[in-house]
């Protein structure tokens, strides 16, 4: 990863879209506001890790617009598919854009919110986070980022002094708000929207917009063809790598799929402890639907929806062929993001998947803690259990990607599992003792150095 500071340049590109998009709404005011996690590695690369203590507040407790970006913050309209159950009175009920700014790689960047009061769409909420549930989003992030997923950043939390009732949960519970930094928040859910509503002219200036903004394309004659390509083979790049990480996202719907392919917003997440494809992250999801093995599969059925939106101002068939080649590009990207995570080099694409299947086979049979499996073969070093003869047989002759003398190797696998994010939590919550959780932080990213090419 680059870590070089970026200048700080602003952006208000979500302007040009208009009105009908989002509403401006403002921030609640909090009674506190505690810094309890600042990104600093995230601000770097959009010029604002030089802000004191008191700006970072400023702008991230207390939402004073940045110079130059929107003036004031935008909640964005949005419906979407929520275990398969069509809902067209949602939108950001919580949160919201904040600012627009651009990184290193010169794409616009987003700064949005998670528990920064009501708006418009926030129903019956409260349109706030709870502290627990802000520091989920962290670690979940930061694990993921270090596993080599394209995901939101964490970019700061901060403890408002509120007492939140919830009943899922013990209560009252103290609440926070959290800032993520992403590559966009439109989502397919975005699109619906305007295909239920009969917008056609708003479809075609969305589709432009992301084309141009997100993507640095000029919009052509196949402008949504073209849009819905890029989708797809991000949205099966973005399914494949959360198989090689071992996560489940929990809550797949098409209000929590971006354009962009980008993970984010992370609610009752989950890592599998071991290759159990039924295994479960929401409690709610009583039929399996986002279980770990079914999660490419939702994420293939949600591109579906975004052509089905596309259609207001599209032929069928263009976007039926495209969304063909979702399987392809999933078997292409799981095997280069598992043997990313292995620390081998792919080599032909029927070798690696004959490899990549051999190891998922292994790991179904001996029950191994997929944590530590990928710890200790790192490189291309397979367990010596039978269940993993044949994928010892088809790695000959595949070559690390990396050596194994970072110091991380020395130690245990780092690993993400329910039961240490809840002893985080309770030192939080019992003693408001934050450093095993900054402690955490720490542990992840030295092992996403020791896995980052």
């Amino acid at each position: 990863m680059d870590t070089t500071p970026q200048p700080y340049r602003p952006e208000t590109a979500i302007l040009d879209l208009g009105d009908a998009f989002y509403d401006a709404v403002s921030a609640a005011h909090f009674p506190e506001t505690h810094l309890r996690f600042r990104n600093d590695r995230a601000a770097a690369a959009v010029g604002l890790e030089t802000l004191g203590g008191a700006e970072w507040i400023e702008h991230f407790g207390r939402f004073v617009p940045l110079p130059g970006s929107l003036p004031h913050p935008l909640a964005l309209r949005y419906h979407g598919h929520q275990f398969r159950n069509y809902n067209p009175e949602i939108g950001d009920g919580r949160g919201f854009l904040f600012a627009q700014l651009r990184d290193g790689e010169d794409r616009v960047m987003d700064l949005a919110t998670k528990g920064s009061g009501t708006t418009p769409w926030s129903r019956f909420g409260d349109g706030r986070l709870t502290l627990k549930g802000g520091m989920r989003e962290v670690l979940a992030t930061e694990m993921l980022e270090a596993l080599g997923v394209k995901t939101s950043r964490s970019f700061s939390l901060v403890e408002t002094g509120e007492q939140l009732e919830r009943n899922d949960e013990p209560s009252p519970t103290r609440a926070a708000v959290l800032v993520r930094l992403s590559h966009s928040h439109i989502r397919i859910g975005t699109f619906q929207r305007l295909a239920y509503n009969r917008e056609a002219e708003n479809m075609t200036k969305l589709v432009g917009y992301v084309l141009h903004t997100l993507y640095n394309e000029e919009p052509g004659d196949d402008a949504p063809a073209r849009l819905l390509d890029l989708v797809v083979g991000r949205t099966a790049t973005l399914a494949a790598s959360y198989m090689a990480a071992g996560f489940v996202h929990g809550v797949l719907n098409t209000d929590n799929i971006n354009v962009t392919g980008e993970s984010f917003d992370y609610g009752p997440w989950r890592w599998a402890p071991t290759w159990d494809p039924t295994f479960t992250a929401a409690y709610f999801d009583h039929a399996g639907l986002y279980a770990f093995g079914r999660q490419p599969e939702a994420i293939h059925w949600n591109a579906m929806q975004l052509a089905v939106a596309l259609r207001t101002i599209s032929e069928a068939q263009p976007l039926i062929d495209i969304l063909e080649t979702f399987p392809e590009r999933y078997q292409r990207a799981v095997s280069g993001a598992i043997l990313w995570r292995l620390g081998v080099v792919p080599q032909e694409p029927v070798r690696d998947r004959a490899l990549v299947q051999a190891i998922e086979q292994g790991l179904v049979e001996s029950g191994a803690g997929i944590d530590r499996f990928y710890s200790d073969a790192f490189g291309g070093t397979l367990p010596e259990d039978d269940a993993f003869a044949d994928a010892r047989a088809a790695l000959v002759g595949y070559a690390p990607r990396k050596t194994r003398d970072h110091p991380y190797w020395a130690g245990e696998p780092c690993s993400m599992l329910i039961d240490e994010v809840e002893t985080l939590w309770s030192a939080i919550d019992e003693r408001d003792d934050w450093h095993p959780f900054h402690a955490k932080i720490a542990a992840i990213r030295e092992m996403g150095a020791a896995l980052a090419d």
